[in-house]
């Protein structure tokens, strides 16, 4: 089977991301002719240089088109729609694939990627990455009524007109069911995480990695990922400080984005916060088992609430236990397996009074590990996830 994926993010584990494609690339290409249709931003953002950009098999089809996550809304519109008229182009011009598969975000790319399956007339599937365009219109990006109507008529229509839906939650599967789609149509294939990388991050390395950053004997509390507007750094800012006579605890942020020059300041001022740069792919589990107790903060939006933090496999792949601000499925997830907590996003007295709670407990943490790690093998297996998408697109060209 020939699959042409479109996706305008495309990174490598040489760059500070999730690196969810690049192992479904790496499996696929293996076993069929696989076209990746993306850009070139990411390049940029490389840490390392471990990696091949893409994996062996896969042909690349790249376009030089600038993006940041530090773009305002007007250059973002250009950058989307600059990706959309190559690819457009280039999908129509490549040897005809068997499927289509197009990864939002944002929308603009999925909309090509069906025009370029009902132009050659074969299936193909939308991948759900964020729910667009309720994030940015949560976020208060597009202001304009008429705007917000369009756009979830496209939505809407891209559901109606996809062959079969990928979602990585099960909110967002009930999202997509509620916009009138049938179940059997949409199949929730979590973020996951790579497993073996996780076991590849050794004790030695972590003790080294303590030692750099005057870590020994400290309780490690770590954010990892976007400093970003979405991601309610000031709760943990707050909390931070309200906490800086503890000093047997430190807060540890890695990362970058909106909040680097506030987060930099305050951490000139707090002795129990420390910063590091953004990670590659591999040393992230490194940091991980740094770690007593994972954040994964969001804002209190009901569209973030549905989302699919990588942060969220790579700690319980690591046996450190995490706590959430979502109050949708991480929230019951974390719960029902007995591998996390829950604090309501926007409220640092009560993030600050939790945490002390949390890191009290030695034996209830080393339990809600044991336990995160136990359920991380059972479903968050990128190998095993590759497979089930694998399965996907084999049913909607009829080859199973």
């Amino acid at each position: 089977m020939h699959i042409a994926i479109f996706n305008q993010h495309h990174h490598n584990p040489d760059c500070p991301s999730t690196c969810r494609h690049y192992t479904f690339l790496e499996y696929l290409a293996k076993r069929h002719k696989v076209s990746l249709v993306t850009s070139s931003a990411w390049k940029q953002l490389r840490i390392t240089d471990r990696y091949k950009w893409v994996p062996d098999g896969v042909d690349l089809y790249e376009q030089e088109v600038p993006y940041s996550n530090k773009m305002g809304v007007r250059r973002r519109l250009v950058s989307y729609g600059g990706f959309a008229a190559y690819s457009l182009a280039k999908g129509l011009s490549i040897p005809k694939p068997d499927v289509v598969w197009g990864v939002s975000t944002p929308l603009s790319t999925p909309w090509m990627a069906a025009r370029v399956a009902k132009m050659r007339g074969i299936p193909w599937v939308f991948e759900v990455q964020d729910l667009w365009p309720s994030f940015p219109i949560e976020m208060g990006a597009v202001k304009k009524e008429w705007l917000k109507r369009r756009l979830f008529r496209l939505e809407k229509n891209l559901y109606q007109n996809a062959s079969h839906i990928i979602t990585l939650s099960p909110d967002m599967e009930e999202y997509v069911v509620r916009q009138g789609i049938a179940r059997d149509k949409v199949s929730t294939i979590l973020n996951g995480t790579d497993l073996e990388m996780a076991d590849a991050a050794t004790p030695e390395r972590v003790a080294a990695l303590r030692k750099q950053y005057q870590l020994q004997g400290k309780q490690v509390v770590l954010y990892a990922g976007t400093f970003g507007r979405a991601n309610d750094i000031p709760t943990i800012m707050q909390a931070a400080e309200a906490m800086a006579n503890q000093q047997d605890i430190v807060f540890v942020l890695a990362g970058g984005g909106y909040y680097d020059n506030e987060l930099r300041k305050l951490s000139l001022r707090l002795p129990n916060l420390v910063l590091m740069p953004p990670q590659p792919r591999p040393d992230v589990f490194t940091l991980f088992k740094l770690a007593d107790l994972a954040l994964i903060t969001f804002n209190d939006l009901p569209v973030l609430a549905s989302n699919s933090p990588a942060k969220l496999y790579d700690s319980l792949a690591c046996g450190v236990p995490v706590l959430v601000t979502n109050p949708g499925w991480t929230k019951t997830f974390v719960e029902q397996h007995n591998c996390g907590w829950y604090s309501p996003a926007s409220q640092p007295e009560l993030l600050a009074k939790k945490i002390k709670e949390i890191m009290a407990d030695r034996e209830k943490r080393r339990q809600a590990g044991a336990n995160g790690q136990s359920i991380a093998r059972q479903l968050f297996d990128r190998q095993q996830l590759a497979a089930q998408v694998e399965q996907v697109l084999l049913q909607v060209t009829g080859k199973v």
